[in-house]
């Protein structure tokens, strides 16, 4: 079947495309688009050691995921023979590990000794105290309430 060419179909056909696109400009533009968040993973040369100093348990685990998910070698985890820090602390073996810095920023600490040892097998270790929990929780984003 062959529709005519009248200039009634044209002009009532043109003000319903245009009528169409305005709503879809109109909805579109009210909505938010997300935003993505994605975390750069960077990953740090160097062995890592986690003691469990807090006597919580499970604690080595978390963290040795947590450090795992955040670009740092966790080659042990374990309990240490003390179970009663507070804060974790972070100890340097090798004092010369590129790491250092990120994993006190990461761990949210400025508790970092330097002991160096001929017999550390390790570049850092990482003593877990009672205040992990705030450490390897999830930042959360903030929301705008607008």
């Amino acid at each position: 079947m062959h529709l005519p060419r009248h200039d009634i179909f044209r002009k009532g056909l043109r003000p319903l495309v245009f009528a169409a696109l305005a709503i879809s400009v109109l909805l579109l533009s009210g909505c938010e688009e997300k935003k993505v968040v994605v975390k750069e993973k960077r990953t740090y040369k160097g062995d890592v050691e986690v003691l469990n100093s807090c006597g919580i348990p499970g604690a080595a685990v978390k963290m040795r995921t947590f450090l795992r998910e955040n670009g740092f070698d966790v080659v042990s985890f374990g309990n240490d023979r003390l179970q009663n820090n507070d804060e974790t602390i972070i100890v340097l073996r090798n004092p010369e590990w590129e790491g250092a810095q990120a994993l006190a920023q990461t761990l949210k600490t400025k508790n970092v000794l330097t002991v160096v040892s001929k017999r550390a097998v390790v570049d850092v270790a990482v003593y877990i105290g009672k205040d992990f929990e705030q450490i390897i929780k999830p930042e959360q984003e903030e929301t705008d309430d607008n």
